[in-house]
């Protein structure tokens, strides 16, 4: 049964800009600066930019798509429209397992800086939570259920008012360490500006927590079945995230950099070990004003951003049971609340298996920062398929045609930049992802037109590994940098028209293109009838 009209659309511009600023300023903010650092020296202010950039490729991507067909649960659903089952199985599932993984990675980077206070809650040396941690991160995850839980409403209300209060934190954090405590010699001195080399700063995009601080973006998608006038505020709150999100994180970085007092420099960036990086500092410093207002917000940053991933994860889930891969009983938005309450009782008992194993906010992005490349870079496909079936007259974005396929080839090379013993943890979850998806096809005896429309899929993800494993990010270094990089952005260009070309063949083959066509034309929040 299709209830999604029992989604009740309530948000405007603010209230979905401050869902989306609120996934972005969070945990990522908070650690992401002094891991970058770690791992690239001063470099990593051109990962912040690189970064930034993909997002802003992205952005553009999916704010046209919102415009043609605003829903929650969208990031699932546009594949399963432009390219079959097989793709938005993969991709879905994906999604779903990356970004179950956020309210734990939030929750464990509350604790984490709590420990400054308790220290029992944080075993720095090993850099776990321990027991006691673990259990505060898992009782801060319920509560990230139960506001959502009561609805959409009070979710948006809760999350304004604290996204407008975390937002001030790290602009004052900025100031503070500008005026107080920043050292230029820093940018020069202690190996110099790329101490690890070029390389280094490449890799750390995903793997620092740099994709992963971006793409709190994605919560204005996957709320806006849920928005009022969303083809004027989707693509609005995504644009307006992005670019304030940019300006923001490079700016902690370069602070960061000036700021970090000499004794934790003694052996070099890469030695730089702070329990609660801007906490440290700000004590280091003697601003105690600002050491408690950050102590505050320890708190209310990660918070405010898993309230918000834990709601646009569970309309995740609401899609992927659309898409017949997720039982029909998650298919189910409550009459009352107006929210997918089942799928967010679901998503918190997935958070939990990410917590156990991996027990600290690094050790979890760390694995799962590349899944979202991977989930992202199908948008520009689905985007330039729904253009040229001519789903999208009157409601494009100029430049697309060159927007979309850059997109694609930039979350290509932040997959093969990403270090190859991380990157190999992805390729199992992959594995899975087709695994389950073949095993539902042939339990459902679906067309194999589900299959032929996402063959692109298999090449394409067979190659980024061949390539990565041969390449000279943790693998055998067959052919030197640059001359690897520039091949690795030819053959995505190659996949990404072979990929649109299969799509169009798919929508017009299935008719997708009209059942999408008239889904659109009568109500921007109807699901394509199941086939």
């Amino acid at each position: 049964m299709d209830n999604t009209g029992y989604f009740r659309k309530t948000m405007g511009f603010w209230s979905l800009t401050a869902a989306a600023l609120g996934g972005v300023i969070g945990s990522g903010w908070l650690f992401g600066a002094w891991k970058a650092a770690q791992l690239a020296g001063p470099e990593s202010i051109v990962t912040w930019i690189i970064g930034g950039l993909a997002m802003l490729l992205i952005g553009l991507v999916f704010s046209e798509l919102g415009m043609v067909k605003p829903e929650s649960g969208g990031l699932v659903r546009y594949p399963r429209y432009s390219n079959g089952r097989m793709v938005a199985a993969v991709i879905g599932l994906a999604i779903w397992f990356g970004f179950t993984s956020n309210p734990p990675t939030e929750a464990s980077g509350v604790v984490q800086y709590a420990s400054k206070f308790w220290p029992g809650l944080y075993n720095a040396s090993s850099g776990h939570l321990t027991a006691g941690g673990m259990a505060a991160a898992l009782v801060l995850m319920a509560l990230f259920v139960v506001v959502n839980y009561f609805g959409v409403t009070l979710f948006a209300r809760v999350n304004t008012v604290v996204t407008a209060l975390k937002f001030i934190v790290p602009s004052l954090t900025i100031i503070a360490l500008l005026i107080s405590g920043f050292h230029a010699s820093h940018f020069s001195r202690y190996g110099g500006f790329a101490p690890n080399g070029i390389s280094a700063g490449l890799s750390a995009v995903a793997t620092a927590g740099i994709v992963f601080a971006y793409t709190g973006f994605r919560n204005a998608v996957d709320l806006s079945g849920e928005v009022k006038n969303p083809r004027r505020n989707v693509p609005l709150a995504i644009l307006t995230t992005i670019l304030v999100s940019i300006v923001l994180y490079i700016l902690l970085e370069v602070v960061f950099i000036g700021a970090v007092p000499g004794w934790a420099l003694a052996h070099g960036w890469s030695g730089v070990n702070l329990r609660s990086p801007f906490l440290d500092i700000a004590m280091s410093l003697n601003i105690m004003w600002l050491y408690w207002m950050l102590a505050a917000d320890a708190v209310v940053s990660p918070a405010g951003s898993s309230f918000s991933y834990t709601a646009s994860n569970a309309r995740n889930v609401l899609g992927l049971a659309k898409n017949r891969l997720f039982p029909a009983f998650l298919d189910n938005v409550n009459p009352k609340f107006g929210v997918p309450t089942r799928a967010l009782v679901l998503n918190f008992i997935v958070g939990a298996l990410w917590l156990i194993p991996f027990k600290s906010w690094y050790g979890i992005i760390s694995l799962t920062g590349v899944l979202s490349v991977y989930t992202f870079s199908v948008g520009a496909i689905s985007v330039l398929v729904f253009r040229k079936v001519g789903l999208s007259e009157g409601k494009t974005i100029r430049g697309m045609q060159l927007w979309a396929p850059l997109a694609f080839v930039v979350s290509t090379l932040i997959i093969y930049w990403d270090n190859w013993s991380k990157l190999q943890v992805s390729i199992w979850i992959l594995v899975f992802c087709f695994a389950v998806f073949f095993v539902v096809h042939f339990v459902r005896r679906d067309a194999a037109v589900e299959i032929k429309g996402g063959l692109w899929i298999v090449g394409y993800f067979a190659l980024i590994i061949f390539m990565a494993r041969i390449g000279n990010f943790g693998g055998m270094g067959w052919i030197p940098e640059p001359w690897m990089s520039i091949i690795v952005g030819l053959v995505a260009v190659g996949v990404f028209y072979a990929a649109v070309a299969n799509g169009v063949w798919y929508m017009r083959t299935t008719g997708m293109e009209e059942k999408l066509r008239e889904a659109v034309r009568d109500d921007p929040r109807d699901s394509i009838p199941e086939i």
